[in-house]
């Protein structure tokens, strides 16, 4: 079985013995991610800065779980009291990087995107679309997603390293980038795994998704385990 696919299977034993506890954490932090979107734009920015600090409470969740431990709403905030500031770092360069990537895709595609997304709202069909505007606007959308793509390993796995491991903040950042490039087999797997598993959560709106979000939270704990464990040495996994 490839890796990526053995870190859902794992999540969903993980899962299963605590499900009342996981939702009930990721419902808390659902009505955190909505309360930050009611400030609108400044609330999810904010909620970008300190998503790395609530998940560092969800990694330490996995591990105490594994430990015995019961799974409760407190540790979505642990990491508030521990090892926060490695935490607020990661979270500060990420959104620091998310900023500027979107800055670099506006300057790209600029008119050419906005009008894309307006046609995509109305439902206009993309043959309608003026070629030079379509052209213009996928470009800035590959050059955003080549841009994101490492930033997002980067961030991958960086709480996990910071609260589990006691890594600094760029070091995490570091590994958790290498951790990634280097088993980007299994990543791949796991991707194509959990879009399919996200498509089925949306066909049943917010039921599916209240199951989706802790399966995948518990798959970054399960693929730091298989990747990094203890050892913070990343190295590529087994893919067969």
């Amino acid at each position: 079985m490839s890796h990526g696919a053995r870190w859902i299977v794992d999540a969903f034993q993980l899962f299963r013995r605590q499900i009342f506890a996981w939702v009930l954490v990721h419902l808390g932090l659902m009505l955190v991610a909505l309360g930050c979107a009611a400030l609108k734009t400044v609330g999810m920015l904010i909620f970008l800065l300190l998503l790395p600090v609530f998940m560092g409470g969800l990694m330490s969740a996995c591990r105490e779980q594994e430990r015995g431990q019961v799974v409760e709403i407190g540790h979505l905030f642990l990491g508030f009291r521990k090892h926060t500031t490695p935490l607020v770092t990661v979270g500060g360069l990420h959104l620091v990087g998310q900023v500027l990537i979107s800055g670099v895709a506006m300057w790209l595609g600029g008119d050419a995107l906005q009008e894309l997304l307006r046609a995509a709202a109305q439902g206009t069909s993309p043959s309608a679309i003026d070629p030079t505007v379509a052209n213009r606007a996928s470009l800035a959308m590959l050059v955003g997603l080549a841009l994101v793509t490492p930033l997002a390993m980067a961030v991958w796995f960086a709480p996990a390293l910071i609260v589990l491991e006691a890594v600094t903040a760029w070091r995490a950042l570091g590994l958790s980038l290498r951790a990634c490039v280097l088993n980007v087999l299994p990543f791949l797997v796991y991707g194509v795994a959990m879009t399919g598993l996200l498509m089925l959560a949306l066909l049943s709106y917010m039921v599916g998704m209240v199951l989706w979000l802790p399966l995948a939270t518990l798959t970054v704990y399960t693929g730091f385990r298989d990747i990094l464990g203890a050892s913070s040495a990343p190295g590529p996994v087994a893919t067969g």
